[in-house]
């Protein structure tokens, strides 16, 4: 459903992280170009420079707003750029909506405190929902989506030829790091690429033909792994499990991007994940190295089997698992 007489504010960052050498964020690039789309008005509050200027920021908000009247003020939230106080006004007089993607870590130390301050809201976490509802909030349940890199998407064709055999794509840290060695040494090699790899950082579109070319695209956690393994490999991994606050798996965008450009996608397990996509159907997952190494063997030996999956997952998340599946919802709840 589309609203073209009302207008939005979106509040985000322009750049991940609000830096602009980590590229452009998904709030511009997902969510802005997702808006425009299904809303007549959209206007941009970006915040990235207005760090160390909290102060400032609430006073240039507010003017925004007001210079706008918007009939929906959309936050991405990220930390604590705007204060309990400003957030409150604005609820006062205008309906407003914040987007919360990783409570099953941040909800008892940031969404707790934040989420009563909006109009509504939404977390992508459904044992959260519980959670919320006790301090009298009451969540939109959503979930990560993926934005269609390209139009070239979909299975490869028999004439094209694979880049790469297996292939990972996430920031380097020091588990993944391990997880990958661990693969290494029964001869699986994985080409990885992102932050902190010898690859690099790669743009958006770069990652959809990364994913689509790779007859195997691992997910590898990002949480503190419990494999004792691991924990004890080294000291500089014994204060890195300490150290990490990410104590619960979680679905990410990256379990909808890699179907919907036509890869293959061998992950993690998460709880709940069977809910978006079928197990063995649409997407195959592993608890364990051993586990994830047997599986590439296998699927590499399957390509029959490999490309049915990946016909199954690319339409699902076509058709159910993109951003613009995911705001219509979102919107259509709100403006009911």
């Amino acid at each position: 459903m589309q609203y073209p007489g009302k207008t939005t504010l979106l509040v985000g960052m322009q750049w991940d992280y609000c830096k602009p050498e980590c590229g452009v964020s998904g709030d511009k690039r997902v969510f802005f170009e997702i808006l425009k789309k299904l809303v007549g008005r959209v206007e941009p509050f970006w915040f990235d420079e207005y760090l160390g200027k909290k102060e400032q920021l609430q006073i240039d908000l507010m003017a925004k707003v007001q210079e706008i009247k918007p009939d929906l003020i959309f936050y991405l939230t990220y930390t604590d750029q705007f204060t309990l106080e400003t957030l409150d006004k604005l609820k006062s007089k205008y309906v407003t909506y914040a987007w919360f993607g990783d409570d099953q870590w941040r909800f008892d130390s940031y969404s707790s405190r934040y989420a009563p301050h909006f109009t509504f809201m939404s977390t992508t976490d459904p044992w959260s929902v519980q959670r919320y509802k006790k301090i009298g909030v009451n969540p939109i349940l959503t979930q990560w989506a993926a934005q269609p890199f390209s139009e070239n998407m979909g299975l490869l064709r028999k004439d094209e030829s694979y880049e790469f055999e297996v292939s990972f794509i996430g920031g380097f840290n020091k588990f993944r790091k391990w997880f990958v060695k661990m693969l290494g040494k029964k001869g699986i090699k994985v080409e990885c690429f992102g932050v902190g790899w010898p690859n690099g950082q790669i743009s958006f579109e770069r990652m959809g033909q990364i994913f689509r070319k790779s007859m195997i695209n691992l997910n590898i956690s990002n949480s503190a792994s419990n494999d004792i393994r691991f924990v004890f490999s080294s000291p500089k991994c014994f204060i890195h499990y300490l150290r990490n606050p990410k104590r619960v798996e979680q679905i990410k965008a990256r379990n909808f991007e890699i179907p919907l450009a036509g890869g293959f996608q061998l992950s993690n397990y998460v709880p709940g994940l069977e809910k978006y996509l079928k197990i063995g159907d649409e997407i195959a997952v592993y608890n364990t190295p051993e586990e994830c190494a047997q599986q590439v063997e296998y699927y590499l030996a399957n390509d029959e089997i490999r490309r049915e999956i990946i016909s199954q997952s690319h339409e699902r998340t076509k058709n159910e698992h993109t951003y613009l599946y995911r705001l219509e919802r979102i919107l259509g709840e709100i403006w009911k």
